[in-house]
């Protein structure tokens, strides 16, 4: 969140949350996370399996232990506070430039550029007639630029960037761009090169069968557990609990495997049992 009335580190734990997950996902397990763990002291010294537990079904659970890592970082080296600048922000467990640059940009007003996938792809169609920007993350020479166009007020700059991510979103769309309706048309490099198509194309990722969904099976099971108050499940189960209709044989013991090396399960020799991390 970036209301006024919010932490930075729930303005963070919120940015890291909203990655790849929708907001309306996000907004309810976030403030049952803030109202468990106000601050980074509380998160870090929380459980690992209560951390995993309480990411429920937000997706890409290793980000939950980034999260603990994180307040972990903050609390050993400085003294429990989020730190404002961008190289600091960057050196934390699970911020990259985007989510350091949001919460420097939108809560403290500091002139920074915000670029996501929707800010990204409406520079590179207006200024370069591209449909996609050329490379996953920003280049050195696209974040300067994204900067130079910014204005020289802090708070200005942040209404800016805003208002792009606002365009790409529901204007400038990924694949189905509204440019009829478009009110910058008539000056976008894109439209005045006849809306070129890119060679390669964004994709819907696939879910269904995959080794994210076998992966996502176990992590559910193991969390139904951890709330029963068990002390885990066989492998057996586990390894039944990713079975997928249609998957390889090997999918299974493959993500379980993935996963003890993530740490983000583990086997206890004596119990004979797989649970997790503690």
């Amino acid at each position: 969140m970036r209301a006024a009335d919010v932490s930075d580190w729930g303005t963070l734990v919120f940015e890291i949350m909203s990655q790849q997950t929708p907001i309306a996902r996000v907004q309810p397990i976030w403030l049952e996370w803030m109202e468990r763990w106000p601050t980074p002291a509380d998160v870090a010294a929380a459980s690992s399996a209560d951390i995993i537990v309480a990411w429920a079904n937000l997706g890409y659970p290793s980000r939950a232990l980034r999260v603990k890592a994180c307040a972990a970082a903050i609390v050993e080296k400085h003294d429990g506070e989020v730190p404002l600048s961008l190289k600091e922000l960057t050196l934390l467990p699970g911020v990259g430039t985007y989510t350091a640059s949001a919460l420097l940009a939108f809560r403290h007003g500091i002139r920074v550029p915000v670029l996501d996938t929707n800010v990204r792809r409406v520079l590179v169609r207006f200024l370069d007639g591209r449909e996609f920007p050329p490379h996953t993350t920003p280049s050195k020479a696209e974040t300067m630029r994204a900067d130079a166009i910014l204005p020289e007020d802090g708070h200005h700059a942040a209404e800016v960037s805003l208002s792009l991510m606002e365009f790409g979103a529901l204007v400038c769309t990924q694949l189905n761009p509204s440019c009829d309706e478009c009110t910058i048309h008539d000056n976008c490099a894109w439209a005045a090169a006849g809306f070129p198509k890119d060679e390669k194309r964004p994709t819907p990722q696939p879910y269904a069968g995959t080794d994210r969904q076998a992966r996502g099976r176990i992590m559910k099971a193991l969390r139904t557990a951890h709330f029963e108050g068990t002390d885990g499940l066989t492998k057996r189960k586990v390894l039944d609990a990713a079975r997928i209709d249609g998957g390889d044989r090997y999918q299974p013991t493959r993500v379980y495997r993935a996963l003890l090396k993530d740490g983000m399960i583990v086997y206890n020799e004596d119990t004979k049992r797989v649970s997790l991390p503690r």
